[in-house]
């Protein structure tokens, strides 16, 4: 199993203070012979209709020099886990958790953003220090 990133923890807080109940951490994709995991899974109630709305999480905390290298690798496990899931459980959302100040600094980019807005890339920013969503972006 992968190791867990630096915000793992933070990221699992925010999402059950918002009303998520965790599902699995970490998440097994499977597609034919290909196994892979995603951070996190959880589910949440809709009460009028009790049906649940369902999402998958993989947490990137871009510590590194170069923000643009880890959404290279970022994106493409998106893309990746998003293609299994729309075949095995077409029912679950992928999101991308980030931290709200690589946000603010490196996702608002005019170049970035096009990448977000062209492969329909899902955002959950996330306030790290206080362990809260700061927004939901799909």
């Amino acid at each position: 199993m992968p190791a867990k990133d630096t915000y793992h923890q933070a990221v699992k807080n925010a999402l059950t203070k918002d009303g998520w109940k965790i599902t699995f951490d970490p998440y097994p994709i499977k597609y034919k012979e290909v196994k892979l995991f995603a951070d996190l899974a959880g589910e949440k109630t809709i009460s009028a209709t009790r049906e649940g709305r369902k999402i998958v999480i993989e947490i990137k905390s871009f510590l590194s020099r170069s923000p643009m290298r880890e959404f290279e690798t970022a994106l493409g496990q998106y893309l990746i886990y998003q293609t299994f899931l729309s075949i095995t459980y077409p029912s679950s959302k992928v999101y991308l958790a980030v931290n709200h100040k690589i946000y603010e600094k490196f996702f608002v980019q005019m170049a970035i953003e096009l990448i977000i807005e062209k492969y329909k890339v899902s955002v959950l920013v996330v306030d790290i220090q206080k362990e809260e969503i700061i927004k939901w972006i799909s």
